[in-house]
């Protein structure tokens, strides 16, 4: 096998050593072109179809990218072999994903429920997969378990000490995994929030005498710019009302499909009976699942008789008769807590089934979190206590949206702000503090 060049859109030649591209060439890393990075993001923003695979290569050149820097700019702080560790690591982060990725990851829709990591580290363990075998073969039984324990965050392994760093370039706050999926989504849903340099950050980015990253003063406008733009794509993409929607639709869909067959009302076969009812879910099994099959499956379930499964479905399939967003800005679970009894009689009363027209989603974010594992400058301190902007990001935003059907939106709204009335002078105060 030779040593290859793959063509991505975002970091144009990814340079790929022949040893590596045989864990790419394994059928359970070929799985994830086969499992949307956005999951039901193209719903709104329909070029969002791009994949875990091609995200998990643009991580794999990041790690490559900051882990050469580190070695030309601190000669000595990383050897070749754990260079490597850290860029097979940075491919492999994303192995155990289940089909549409985070939304699916959920006891209801598995029978058999894992969360991603567990799965994608029993595949990288098993020596019955494809990709455990190749993996043991490449890197050898010793390395393959300092993979593991720098992947754990461990300090040693077999004696050998482990920096911190390691770890921190595959998953902290400044990450080569956010550092790729920032771009590449803003990139594949056209979102236009700025951006930032990930050349840049990755330039700025230093070692300190605890072995843990940290950022030159002079790399702090690009820390900003990251953190801005992680801001504005949760605001703007991530956390889109039609997508936070289309999200609720299809788990509901699947968990109503899995309900319906435990009854014997539906009957499921090859994966999807898989997935939803099988209560020891191999590791092959697991890996053989992806988007495809429940794409295929919601054409069927579209067409089945009981009103709610087939409501899901055809709603996602034809993009139309979506509920509708109550119009409070601002509304907070608490606030939405004192009139959903009344929300509930409301849509009963007008002939709607409370349990599935009623449908809410929780936004609970922080453009930034300081914590021990923050972002931290040379001096020491917390990028937020350098900037004022930073700062202002770590304000906490917390709020639902609450789903019904259009024909009683207007009504809903009404219902629910007379109730909370009594509270507008602590909403907003809410806002000013988030302002």
């Amino acid at each position: 096998m030779r040593d290859r060049v793959i063509r991505d859109e975002i970091h144009r030649d990814v340079l790929v050593p022949a040893h590596h591209a045989r864990i790419i060439d394994t059928h359970e890393f070929q799985r994830l072109r086969n499992i949307q990075q956005l999951s039901t993001c193209e719903f709104v923003f329909p070029s969002a179809t791009h994949t875990r695979f091609a995200h998990s290569l643009g991580a794999y050149f990041l790690a490559g990218e900051l882990t050469s820097s580190l070695q030309e700019v601190q000669p000595g702080l990383l050897s070749d072999s754990d260079a490597e560790l850290v860029q097979i690591g940075a491919l492999l982060h994303d192995i155990g994903h289940p089909p549409y990725s985070h939304l699916l990851e959920t006891p209801e829709v598995f029978a058999t429920f894992h969360s991603h990591e567990h799965w994608g580290r029993i595949l990288l363990e098993s020596e019955d997969s494809e990709i455990g075998q190749v993996l043991a073969d490449v890197l050898g039984e010793e390395r393959k378990q300092r993979l593991f324990a720098l992947l754990d965050g461990q300090q040693e392994c077999n004696g050998v000490p482990i920096a911190p760093f390691l770890k921190e370039i595959i998953s902290s706050q400044l990450d080569v995994d956010r550092m790729d999926y920032m771009i590449r989504d803003q990139a594949n849903t056209g979102a236009q929030i700025g951006g930032f340099d990930s050349a840049r950050v990755i330039r700025a980015l230093r070692v300190n005498d605890e072995g843990r990253l940290y950022v030159k003063t002079w790399g702090l406008p690009a820390i900003e710019a990251y953190l801005v733009t992680r801001y504005h794509m949760y605001n703007q993409v991530y956390f889109h009302k039609v997508n936070m929607l289309t999200q609720s639709y299809l788990v509901r869909m699947l968990a109503r499909a899995r309900q319906l067959a435990q009854s014997g009302v539906l009957e499921l076969d090859g994966e999807i009976h898989e997935m939803l009812l099988n209560e020891s879910l191999t590791p092959d099994q697991y890996a053989s699942l992806h988007d495809a099959h429940i794409k295929v499956a919601m054409g069927r379930f579209a067409n089945h008789s009981d009103e709610i499964l087939s409501g899901y479905a055809s709603r996602l399939l034809a993009r139309r008769d979506y509920h509708k967003s109550l119009r409070i800005p601002s509304l907070t679970t608490e606030m939405f807590a004192m009139v959903k009894d009344e929300i509930t009689a409301h849509l009963s009363q007008q002939g709607f089934d409370a349990e599935h027209d009623l449908i809410t989603a929780s936004i609970r974010k922080r453009g930034y979190m300081p914590y021990e594992q923050g972002i931290i400058l040379e001096d020491g301190r917390d990028a937020a206590e350098h900037s004022p902007l930073i700062r202002s990001l770590t304000q906490s935003d917390e709020r639902i949206l609450v789903f019904v059907p259009e024909q009683i939106r207007d009504s809903c709204e009404a219902l629910v702000r007379a109730k909370t009335k009594p509270s507008q002078s602590s909403l907003a105060m809410f806002d000013s503090a988030n302002s």
